[in-house]
């Protein structure tokens, strides 16, 4: 019994045995397996990486200009089937990109896009419509007459021999919402049907004492207000719902550009073609309700554009009538008056309207900031890195009128390097005056392709709104 018992314990070992010897050979066969396929795999990618440098040497070497085959070449020769059908294999095979690279090739392109929509309009002008895009004007001066408040076709004729980039809207040529509305919409068809780009139809909507349409009691819109009343709440937020309101029936009516806002500080309390249209003395303040106004505006889809730079609240002059001018220096200015344009050049704001107002302490001279080449092109341009659209203030002022004529302003203007004349006191004079010293020579035609690059991308803007509405 007992050697049955060890025999059995014999068996059962060897039985053990055997088993664990067979689970380690099979475990080294599929390990030296592995490793075949494995070794197989890196001597593909090895053979892949090899053909692609071969590619790339071969490019290189092409593109060189050289006749000399490369070394590698040279010793490769009866292995050339293979390559090319290793370069053939390897041109099949698609390398994925990451979301960051397909973002930045995605925006890329969409820059190049809208540079070569741009440039193609731009070769497509003529010199005439080159230069009528730098106006905007009254619809009353447009058509030489007042009361303008319908767009037919004389007003297309019209359009037709000088397409202007814009008309800005008065007061009495508002009549009732369908006038607006009809009116509005005609201007646009006649715009687009005859240069193809959107007309910038603007007015004056700051709120309280300057209000084209909330100041018509038949337009049934409330008007949100004096500035300087939203400013002395510190609430920057009651700037933003103002902007916002404005904004909107801004664009229910068909206007896309508003003069607005009045991004002046009130440093001399003597002021009074400012006032109360500022929204206070203080620039920080004055530059956050002005951000917040003109967000509200943009989120409307209607431009808003800060004015009066590089800041009237400090004269004591008024420049509709005469002569204004303030004596403070740069320093001055840098530490008040300009910081709400500073800012909004930072918040990349589209359009800012320069005014009258002379600067004799800052630029050793008493021409008008409008049509001085040291403000706008160095101050503005320059010093604060504003590469938007400049708009003059209006031309027919009497700071301008009282020593320059329409075609000396409106070219002085051009030099200075604004990019918009409004409402010169004759547009025809004006206009002529332009077209002929592009014509002799005294303002390069590349100085008008400038202004036309950022009124073209603006405009652009707006169309591409336009399109999706």
């Amino acid at each position: 019994m007992k050697t049955n018992r060890k025999n059995k314990k014999a068996k059962y070992l060897i039985l053990f045995l055997s088993m664990m010897i067979c689970l380690v050979l099979a475990e080294i066969g599929i390990f030296t397996i592995g490793r075949k396929k494995t070794g197989s795999k890196e001597a593909e990618r090895a053979n892949t990486a090899a053909s692609e440098s071969g590619i790339t040497a071969e490019d290189i070497s092409e593109s060189s200009g050289s006749d000399t085959p490369s070394e590698e070449q040279a010793s490769s020769g009866e292995n050339s089937g293979d390559e090319k059908r290793a370069e053939a294999e390897s041109e099949t095979e698609e390398i994925p990109e990451t979301e960051a690279e397909t973002g930045v090739e995605t925006e890329g392109a969409t820059e190049i896009k809208e540079d070569a929509r741009i440039e193609d309009c731009i070769r497509k002008l003529t010199l005439e419509e080159k230069v009528a895009q730098l106006f905007l004007v009254t619809p009353d001066s447009f058509m030489e007459f007042y009361g303008f408040n319908v767009a037919g076709p004389a007003t297309q004729e019209t359009f037709n021999e000088y397409p202007i980039s814009g008309l800005i809207m008065m007061g009495h040529n508002l009549d009732n919402v369908p006038q607006i509305q009809n009116m509005n919409a005609n201007l646009q068809s006649f715009s687009l049907e005859r240069i193809g780009l959107p007309m910038f139809i603007a007015t004056d909507e700051e709120g309280g004492t300057v209000a084209r349409v909330a100041g018509n009691g038949n337009l049934r819109v409330s008007n949100v207000g004096n500035m300087w009343d939203i400013g002395e709440t510190g609430d920057a937020q009651k700037a933003y719902e103002a902007g916002s309101y404005v904004g909107g029936y801004l664009r229910d009516y068909g206007f896309n550009l508003d003069f607005a806002p009045v991004a002046d500080v009130l440093s001399n309390p003597d002021n009074q073609v400012i006032g109360v249209r500022s929204f206070g003395s203080d620039p920080a303040l004055v530059s956050s309700m002005c951000r917040a106004f003109s967000r509200g505006l943009m989120e409307q889809g209607v431009i808003s554009c800060y004015k009066h730079f590089p800041g009237h609240g400090a004269t004591a002059g008024d420049s509709h009538k005469g002569y204004a001018y303030t004596d403070k220096s740069l320093e001055e200015m840098e530490a008040c008056e300009l910081i709400p344009f500073a800012d909004a050049v930072k918040d990349d704001a589209k359009m800012i309207m320069v005014g009258h107002i002379s600067l004799p302490y800052v630029i050793g001279e008493t021409v008008p900031a409008s049509l001085s080449y040291d403000v706008i092109s160095g101050l503005l341009r320059r010093d604060l890195g504003y590469d938007g659209v400049v708009i003059t203030d209006a031309l027919n002022m009497g700071a301008i009128t009282a020593e320059y004529s329409s075609a000396e302003a409106c070219v002085a203007t051009i030099q200075a390097g604004a990019d918009i004349l409004l409402e010169p006191y004759n547009f025809r004079d004006g206009y002529n005056g332009v077209l002929e010293a592009v014509k002799d020579g005294t303002i390069p035609e590349e100085r008008i392709d400038e202004s036309l690059r950022r009124i073209l991308k603006l405009k652009y803007e707006i169309l591409d709104q336009m399109e999706v509405e």
